[in-house]
């Protein structure tokens, strides 16, 4: 039976949203699930449970949720399964909780469109961090759409494709939208910011996930692979907009109408070979 638990949500900044967000954790352990409700509660946070899939799209029916922490190995439905369902027809951010020693698991979750995971056994701690760190850029991302719309509708043009940022739409040639997740979307306008010029896998990590990037973290090369299909199935021949440079990294090989020399793209980019530079 799915459970709520938490402090009712309470008016205030940036802070006091990441407080009352609402979290649904989705494990068939009992035990986990109370564990993680007390710990996740007494931390600020709302909660609801759920034991299988049945449970959680209930909650999911009922509640609006801020982030899903959803356990790979499930009764029923697998939560690889479910990621896949609620990714085709949500945004909201998947955490996903696999056994030590499955990267296959791992790597399949992030291809279905999970924003992070984490290996059991875990610190709660460390799996609160994670929470907050993809709560803050949700918050982050939305609030750079809102400000660049009120600014101004920056328009990105290549190969006859058409991205817009601050709507966070990319239109194929015929003029038809391409969903994308969130991750995916991030990565291409740092990508299309920054044509014909190549970065590496841990320059991409920096400008996608900043602090919140790991040492070993793929997600990189599973965004990449992802982006390469749904421009290809869009587009036939698409998929090599976006290049793999030997020993370099990754480059957007089209020209882009939109992307402007002295870009805030390229101040970051000197700005971050500055501090590899010095490291």
């Amino acid at each position: 039976m799915a459970q709520q638990f938490g402090p009712p949500p309470r008016a205030g900044g940036k802070r006091q949203m990441e407080r009352s967000a609402h979290i649904l954790v989705v494990d068939d352990d009992k035990e986990i699930r109370n564990l993680l409700s007390k710990f996740l509660t007494k931390n600020g946070l709302r909660v609801s449970l759920a034991g299988d899939g049945r449970e959680m799209r209930r909650v999911l029916a009922e509640a609006k949720i801020d982030l899903i922490v959803l356990d790979v190995m499930l009764p029923g439905e697998s939560g690889l399964t479910l990621c896949g369902q609620l990714r085709a027809t949500t945004s909201t951010p998947i955490l996903m909780l696999t056994a030590v020693g499955e990267e296959t698991d791992r790597i399949i979750g992030l291809e279905m469109g999970a924003d992070d995971y984490m290996p059991k056994p875990f610190n709660p701690r460390e799996l609160l961090a994670r929470i907050r760190a993809i709560l803050r850029r949700t918050e982050d991302r939305a609030a750079v759409a809102v400000a660049a719309e009120a600014e101004s509708d920056p328009v990105f043009g290549f190969d006859g494709w058409t991205l817009h940022p601050a709507r966070r739409q990319l239109l194929d040639p015929s003029g038809r939208p391409v969903e994308l997740t969130g991750g995916e979307f991030d990565l291409l306008v740092t990508l299309v910011e920054r044509p014909q010029r190549v970065l590496s896998r841990d320059r991409l990590l920096d400008l996608t996930k900043g602090r919140a990037a790991s040492l070993f973290d793929r997600s990189i090369d599973v965004q990449i692979g992802r982006l390469r299909r749904k421009l290809e199935n869009a587009a036939p021949g698409a998929g090599g907009l976006i290049a793999t440079v030997r020993g370099g990294g990754y480059m957007f090989t089209a020209s882009v109408s939109g992307a402007k020399p002295g870009s805030r793209g390229e101040a970051e980019d000197d700005a971050g070979s500055a501090r590899e530079s010095e490291a």
